[in-house]
């Protein structure tokens, strides 16, 4: 009786046909795909281009947010407005930055969107601290 070869004499033996090999090299390939996009943090152009107008609406909005903080402690009346400002329901507060013109860029007609609430937001929080 022939001993039986060891695991690694077989593997060393072993000799793929050309359909196996096309196989496993389509399925390493689809593999690599289904875990780079959905674990790997892999994304499509116009996922990248969403994300990225989003961050730069956001970064506008921080900076117009702090040039509003800035125009807001410039006017004369601030404290009361401040106080007025502390009033309101939360949902308010935008609106009434708005009219005040503060969330308003200089040179521009219209605030920055998001602009007001986050002003608004920051106004209050360092008001309540």
């Amino acid at each position: 009786m022939t001993p039986r070869p060891r695991f690694a004499e077989r593997f060393e033996s072993y000799r793929p046909s050309k359909t196996a090999l096309g196989w496993s090299c389509l399925l390493c390939a689809v593999a690599t795909v289904v875990v780079g996009f959905g674990w790997g943090g892999w994304v499509t152009g116009g996922d990248a281009a969403a994300m990225e107008s989003k961050a730069a609406a956001g970064a506008s909005a921080n900076l117009a947010a702090m040039v509003c903080v800035a125009q807001f402690h410039r006017d004369p009346d601030a404290a009361m407005q401040l106080v007025a400002l502390g009033k309101l329901d939360r949902w308010e507060r935008g609106d009434f930055i708005k009219k005040g013109a503060w969330a308003t860029l200089p040179g521009m007609t219209d605030s920055v969107s998001g602009a007001a609430d986050l002003c608004a937001e920051t106004l209050t929080a360092s008001e309540a601290g």
